[in-house]
């Protein structure tokens, strides 16, 4: 079989399927950022405030979660939360294994180490925010909320983006990981296609591909977007 033939969208070939899997990496990939990003605005809270608690909670978390490899927390996840399931459901009578989705567990997996990483991307851009905006705003009688709607958010994000892309390009690469649960992403659907055909070598080229795609893509997107937004910022003014 040719290999146009082979990895085409006919009858035998391998695309579709190969496509459906990067469509899988990106879907579990968006959901984990968007867990990431909700856990890492917490978390850098936390780091930022004046509890002494609250910071060595935020500090433990951004040391584990970064310090613990990823394919440890994915078995956690998947393996461990399925065993407790199966134990809570032998106490309701239920018999046999009680398996966590795969993709829910993917998510969740990767949203956390993600969220480690937010936090301090989150943290380090909420401190280059200019504290005499902030103290101007305060002088106008700005409330609370409306300092962090008009003042702290858009800012925060600004500066957040080229370390968001970076994130994103981590949780890109952590999704594959996910293949070990038997999630049908595109890692998984590279080793089946592989060990269908064992043109190991052919698949896993084309899997490499399709994340190259991704990443340049999602580049794309980022370099777009940090363009966008600085346009609303004023643009320093030197002087001779």
């Amino acid at each position: 079989m040719s290999a146009f033939t082979q990895f085409g969208f006919g009858p035998t070939g391998w695309g579709g399927f190969l496509l459906l899997g990067a469509g899988v990496t990106v879907a579990v990939t968006l959901a984990s950022l968007a867990i990431g990003a909700v856990l890492g605005s917490g978390v850098a809270a936390a780091k930022l405030s004046q509890s002494l608690a609250l910071r060595l909670v935020g500090d433990v978390y951004t040391t584990v979660f970064r310090g613990v490899p990823e394919l440890l927390i994915i078995y956690l996840f998947y393996f461990g939360g399925s065993s407790v399931l199966s134990a809570i459901g032998r106490l309701f009578g239920h018999e046999g294994f009680v398996g966590v989705p795969t993709f829910l567990a993917g998510a969740l997996a990767v949203g956390i180490i993600s969220g480690s990483y937010q936090a301090e991307v989150f943290r380090g851009a909420f401190q280059a925010v200019s504290r005499g905006e902030i103290e101007a705003a305060r002088a106008v009688g700005m409330n609370g909320f409306l300092r962090f709607r008009r003042i702290i958010a858009p800012q925060v994000f600004r500066f957040a983006l080229p370390g968001l892309g970076n994130v994103w390009q981590l949780s890109l690469k952590d999704s594959a990981l996910i293949s070990v649960t038997g999630l049908a992403e595109l890692m998984r659907n590279s080793q089946v296609g592989a060990g269908s055909t064992h043109d190991y070598f052919g698949f896993y080229v084309a899997g490499g591909a399709l994340y190259l795609l991704m990443t340049a893509v999602s580049n794309r997107i980022f370099d777009a977007a940090e363009v966008r937004t600085g346009k609303s910022f004023r643009r320093p003014v030197h002087t001779a």
